[in-house]
């Protein structure tokens, strides 16, 4: 069954989805079974698959060109074909509106000096953060990007960098909580099936 998908990426971003001598492009539709076809000149990208074996595919590949528009290093977002894995993106314009100054402003205390604040963000809670045109996003597995975008919309808001990673330190504590709720409940199931 054909199914065909496309999505507009800046422009600037179609080097990195092709790579050097289309070795990201090529490494892709190998990954995945697709047929990628890319203008250069709109920054229109269209995925087509002949055959869907994983039915999940094509929303897969959508989030890692989404990813690479967006940003990200290929390699970081060809993590996103792994079912683990997900993309969260914020809008700065729901912080700021449109005003150019106010955005660079944000971006720059969630990048904070160096970087550091950006980096540290990441080291702490497993993620890859891309600060890139109007938006941040981070990838990372559900229970890690939790924890990471709660500190990143805790200093777009204005708060402090040590009550953002208050706030970040909280919520890993509760997706640590969850997580261990939820394997606890899969053993449990897992015992109640053998004893049928």
């Amino acid at each position: 069954m054909l199914q065909e998908i496309s999505i507009k990426i800046p422009r600037e971003r179609i080097g990195p989805l092709v790579g050097k001598s289309g070795s990201i492009k090529r490494r892709l539709e190998e990954l995945s079974g697709a047929k990628i076809e890319v203008n250069s000149s709109t920054g229109e990208v269209r995925i087509r698959f002949d055959e869907v074996k994983d039915p999940l595919m094509p929303q897969k590949m959508l989030q890692v060109v989404r990813a690479i528009g967006r940003g990200f290093n290929p390699e970081i977002a060809m993590k996103l074909l792994d079912d683990e894995y997900t993309m969260e993106v914020i809008d700065l314009r729901k912080y700021v509106g449109e005003s150019k100054n106010q955005m660079i402003a944000k971006k720059g205390r969630v990048i904070g000096e160096k970087g550091k604040a950006k980096k540290y963000i990441e080291e702490r809670t497993n993620t890859n953060i891309s600060v890139y045109g109007h938006t941040i996003s981070i990838i990372g597995k559900y229970y890690d990007i939790i924890p990471a975008k709660e500190a990143i919309e805790a200093l777009l808001q204005g708060a402090r960098h040590s009550t953002a990673y208050k706030r970040m330190e909280k919520a890993m504590a509760m997706m640590k909580d969850l997580s261990l709720m939820e394997l606890s409940l899969k053993r449990r199931e897992k015992v109640e099936e053998r004893e049928d």
